[in-house]
């Protein structure tokens, strides 16, 4: 496997971890109905999910336009990373509707997990 294989491998399992987080997160702010303190929780959480996601979408992008796997486009990925960042923040506001949270954590969850297999498979 080529390095940048590997680290686009890293980065997916990264932000496989950083979604399971969030919802673990989102369920106790959702359970003691408090806010995430902005720059103590907020901030550092999604910085560090933006971060990676920055060096991941395009990574995963040029992957897929070269392997051309079948069940995942760029135009997913995309909306992945959008959906991750997003989740990252609403993960910390209880008020947040827990369907529309979940609908965002399955949605990516499930492309990440997709791109992960055929990853792997390429190993």
């Amino acid at each position: 496997m080529k390095r940048l294989d590997n680290i686009l491998l890293h980065d997916t399992l990264q932000l496989i971890k950083l979604n399971q987080k969030a919802l673990e997160i989102y369920k106790q702010h959702r359970a003691t109905q408090e806010k995430g303190d902005f720059y103590k929780e907020v901030k550092p959480f999604a910085d560090k999910v933006r971060d990676i996601c920055e060096r991941w979408e395009p990574a995963a992008i040029e992957w897929v336009q070269k392997n051309k796997p079948p069940y995942i486009n760029a135009i997913q990925l995309h909306n992945t990373s959008e959906n991750i960042q997003m989740v990252s923040i609403r993960a910390f506001v209880p008020e947040s509707s827990l369907k529309r949270f979940m609908s965002h954590i399955k949605s990516v969850d499930y492309v990440l997990n997709q791109l992960l297999d055929e990853l792997q498979s390429k190993e």
